[in-house]
């Protein structure tokens, strides 16, 4: 067991974490690239992508950057964990405007008790938000546990 230790002298456990591979991705490259599209009326929207959860991890992160070059667009954010019972927790809700090539790490968010984690989701979408319409972005998750 990797320990380090800290000025006070008191023991913090190191991380591993490791890129979960989106569903339907070809296993190459853990970070997804997408443009935000418009609500479909028939069909699906782009607007949501799932990470596989391939082993129980302690806790998880989500990273989210913008290629977008316009710097007035509001993208809506949401993360949620899926466990193997059907259910899911909303863990991110927030609209973002970060500039070109920046953004956000969202949590580490613990693992909930009792349950088993299967699949990590993104949401960006353009709500009501016509200006982040074919804006672009990147994505990512990571699965993290204590060694």
């Amino acid at each position: 067991m990797a320990v380090l230790l800290s000025a006070g002298s008191t023991a913090v456990k190191a991380e591993t974490c490791r890129f979960l591979q989106p569903i339907g991705g070809n296993g190459s490259t853990p970070i997804v690239s997408k443009s935000v599209g418009i609500d479909k009326l028939f069909g699906r929207t782009n607007w949501n992508t799932d990470f596989i959860v391939d082993q129980p991890y302690g806790s998880y992160k989500f990273f989210f950057t913008a290629n977008s070059s316009d710097p007035n667009a509001t993208y809506p954010v949401e993360g949620y964990m899926k466990f193997s019972d059907g259910t899911n927790l909303q863990i991110i809700n927030t609209q973002m405007s970060p500039p070109i090539g920046t953004g956000k790490m969202f949590g580490p968010f613990a693992a909930v008790a009792g349950k088993q984690a299967s699949q990590m989701n993104f949401k960006v979408g353009a709500s009501s938000d016509p200006g982040a319409l074919g804006f672009s972005y990147r994505i990512s998750v990571q699965g993290c546990r204590a060694d």
